[in-house]
């Protein structure tokens, strides 16, 4: 049996010791495959990906990432780990003081401090390339790109230290269905190009998760409602599960 990439075991989150954000939640992510997760707004899905990335611990229970247990773990060993993660924000998150290039350089530059400037320049140059940038835009500054290009260039910076897990926090909010598809299409390429990664996706977009998700997950009050391909989801009589795939495949 294949490991898998993260396996959450009962994880209680509450930031306040009384509302609980994550509820018992258990899951396992297949390592290697696309997993999309979905739900209502407020159902713990961008804090789910806080604790994989260790940005937050649980309350109770067991995070365990690339067969490593977050919680005994120290610090600066979650730090080093950080570097088998990438991760592309919601709003590409660049820094806007730094060129295209630059920015991609960033994370290199901090974590392979025995590399020299050429051999982090072409990294950087070849990963902006796979992410469909061409070279005539790299010395430009954030601010001098359209939407789609900044998606790339975050895209570029996840993928910098070739990361084991690429992780996708709603990326495609805010935009339009052209440059909507075109990330989705960037997602799966992504994940072709990086044989054995595994791709993780939290999106708000069903036609997206259920297009390029091999794997899909649907959360409900900070728990799993419900898990599997496809066709688990579209045979599925739970009640809420048949709303949410009514409400979000509905045509006007």
């Amino acid at each position: 049996m294949i490991e898998p990439a993260v396996s959450l075991r009962n994880i209680m989150k509450t930031f306040d010791g009384h509302d609980f954000v994550l509820n018992g939640l258990s899951l396992e992510i297949p390592r290697g495959l696309i997993t999309t997760i979905i739900g209502f707004s407020g159902t713990g899905k961008s804090v789910l990906l806080k604790h994989i990335l260790g940005l937050v611990h649980p309350t109770s229970g067991d995070v365990i990432v690339l067969g490593k247990d977050l919680k005994t773990m120290s610090y600066s060993e979650i730090i080093d780990f950080r570097c088998r993660l990438g991760v592309l924000f919601q709003n590409a998150a660049l820094f806007d003081d730094m060129s295209v290039l630059e920015n991609v350089c960033f994370p290199i530059v901090e974590h392979r401090r025995n590399w020299g400037k050429t051999k982090i320049d072409e990294t950087a140059k070849k990963k902006l390339n796979e992410s469909g940038m061409e070279d005539k835009h790299f010395n430009k500054l954030p601010g001098e790109l359209s939407g789609g290009q900044r998606k790339r260039v975050g895209l570029a910076r996840a993928l910098a230290l070739d990361p084991d897990i690429i992780l996708y926090d709603e990326p495609t909010t805010g935009l339009d269905p052209i440059l909507t598809e075109m990330v989705d299409d960037l997602i799966a390429s992504t994940h072709l190009q990086n044989k054995g990664s595994t791709s993780i996706v939290v999106t708000h977009d069903l036609h997206a998760a259920f297009r390029i998700g091999h794997y899909i997950v649907m959360l409900d009050k900070g728990r799993v409602l419900l898990q599997g391909d496809k066709d688990t989801f579209f045979s599925s009589q739970i009640p809420l599960v048949k709303r949410f795939l009514e409400k979000g495949f509905k045509k006007d």
